[in-house]
């Protein structure tokens, strides 16, 4: 028998795979849903079928709730397989998330990879209706508020952010504060 193994925040696939279990909480609420309305129909109580109307009404939060950031993430995929290898290399310079979507009060960023570096987060953003500019400065306040530095940096052209790669020295030859292990942290904890 093979185990599926659970994919987490910050790994390959993430997205995809938060996309798959959003959708089944969402399809097993409406099944309640409709299983509660259909119930309704079924009773001539009417205290009955009050309790089953109210229990239906407030069975659709938790459906909206859990709607909401799927909508948001639809339009955004996976990056293909050959992407992830293109950036597994930088893996031994640096600590690599894969799959995220930040947002902030007026962006959606899907981050195909995000680089968290001693010298600053660096993250490859695949909305291109994004300001890059404006969601640079929310971050970078949230950065500040989590007591890092404010070097948050988005590249929307891959060849820009492989370079900006290529360029890192390995994060071996810094001093390790503790500063990346806790930003990556933070930008985890960002993610939807």
């Amino acid at each position: 028998t093979r185990q599926m193994k659970r994919i987490k925040k910050g790994e390959y696939g993430y997205r995809n795979s938060m996309k798959r279990g959003l959708l089944f909480k969402i399809a097993i609420l409406a099944a309640f849903i409709l299983a509660q309305l259909g119930a309704r129909w079924l009773t001539d109580s009417t205290a009955l079928k009050n309790i089953l109307t109210v229990m239906a009404v407030i069975t659709v939060i938790p459906a909206a709730n859990l709607a909401s950031p799927y909508v948001a993430v639809l339009p955004f995929k996976t990056p293909a397989r050959d992407f992830y290898e293109r950036m597994r290399p930088f893996e031994d310079k640096c600590q690599v998330l894969y799959d995220l979507v930040l947002t902030t009060k007026d962006d959606i960023l899907p981050m195909d990879a995000i680089l968290v570096h001693p010298t600053g987060i660096y993250a490859y953003c695949t909305n291109k209706k994004a300001d890059a500019a404006r969601a640079e400065k929310a971050l970078n306040e949230i950065l500040k508020a989590n007591r890092l530095d404010p070097n948050f940096r988005i590249t929307k052209e891959l060849s820009s952010f492989e370079k900006r790669a290529k360029s890192l020295k390995p994060a071996s030859e810094y001093e390790d504060d503790g500063s990346v292990e806790y930003g990556v942290n933070v930008m985890k904890g960002l993610s939807m």
